[in-house]
């Protein structure tokens, strides 16, 4: 039986999402390491209490805090799900899931995750401008010819053949989104136009400091969002990987390779339901599970 871990990103956060996690081997060391990484208390902005320093962002909503919480967590369940021998055949990350994911297959070890997490979360918390919407219910067909002649306006997340989020300047993306006939247009409370063309500044700084990471081979294969297709090659996956801010997360794609590579069960590791709820919808067959607590993990 083909099993694939998936891991959501950022949006995923919620407070109290720690919990029972603190009881895992390790557990406190880690966020008190990333604490000390990224010059706040992580544990206290998780259960949205107040830092003592007043000057600190402190709402886990902040992308600086969001993406390095998120990254936390889940490896955490990561190595327990590995210490309980229990393995994937196949991993892919929604946006900074991805990071996890090539940290699951082995790309990377903690200490560079939790330094590239941090580097991202600040590069792309600074590149302000634009904005985004969650577009749900359309005619495909439309939505891609109306975005093929707008300018200023992208598909930053295809989520689903029903659902994208839109990055872009934010008045093409509000006109774009006064021109499509759909059921709902959400704007998302972000500080940027995340995975397009605005985010080219940061992306460049991204790849340089990827330069001086080593990534090793996958020990899995790994699904990247900007080219899904299963690739092991270290060099690849950091490639595909600096390309990430700029381009789409192409979550549709991924989804359709899960039956095509002879994937039966698709767990996902993290908080939330998100991307089982996708899944549900777009491949009826596929089984689903979620572990986003110590407690999920006995079950």
């Amino acid at each position: 039986m083909g099993i694939a871990w998936v891991f959501p990103g950022q949006g995923s956060q919620k407070l109290g999402m720690v919990g029972d996690l603190l009881d895992l081997p390790g557990a406190r060391e880690r966020f008190a390491s990333a604490s000390d990484l990224l010059g706040r208390d992580l544990l206290a902005i998780c259960a949205g209490e107040p830092l003592s320093d007043p000057t600190a962002p402190a709402d886990l909503n902040d992308t600086r805090n969001s993406q390095p919480a998120l990254f936390v967590l889940e490896s955490l369940l990561v190595d327990a799900l590995k210490e309980m021998g229990r393995c994937a055949h196949l991993v892919a990350g929604h946006s900074l899931g991805e990071l996890v994911a090539l940290y699951a297959a082995g790309v990377f070890d903690l200490e560079a995750g939790l330094a590239l997490m941090r580097q991202r979360s600040e590069l792309m918390a600074a590149a302000g401008g634009g904005s985004m919407t969650a577009v749900i219910g359309f005619n495909r067909e439309e939505l891609d010819e109306w975005i093929a002649a707008s300018e200023g306006v992208v598909i930053a997340n295809d989520n689903s053949a029903s659902q994208v989020v839109l990055s872009g300047s934010t008045e093409a993306v509000q006109a774009l989104c006064q021109r499509i006939n759909c059921k709902r247009a959400i704007p998302l409370a972000v500080s940027g136009a995340f995975h397009s063309p605005f985010m080219a500044e940061a992306a460049a700084a991204f790849r340089q400091l990827l330069e001086q990471v080593p990534f090793a081979n996958a020990a899995i294969p790994v699904l990247s969002n900007t080219d899904p297709t299963p690739a092991t090659d270290g060099a690849l996956l950091k490639e595909r990987l600096s390309e990430q801010m700029v381009t789409g997360v192409r979550w549709r794609e991924t989804m359709d390779q899960f039956p095509r590579l002879a994937i039966e069960t698709v767990v996902e590791v993290g908080p939330g339901n998100v991307l089982s709820g996708l899944l549900r919808r777009a491949v009826p067959g596929l089984a689903t599970a979620q572990i986003g607590a110590a407690a999920d993990l006995a079950l």
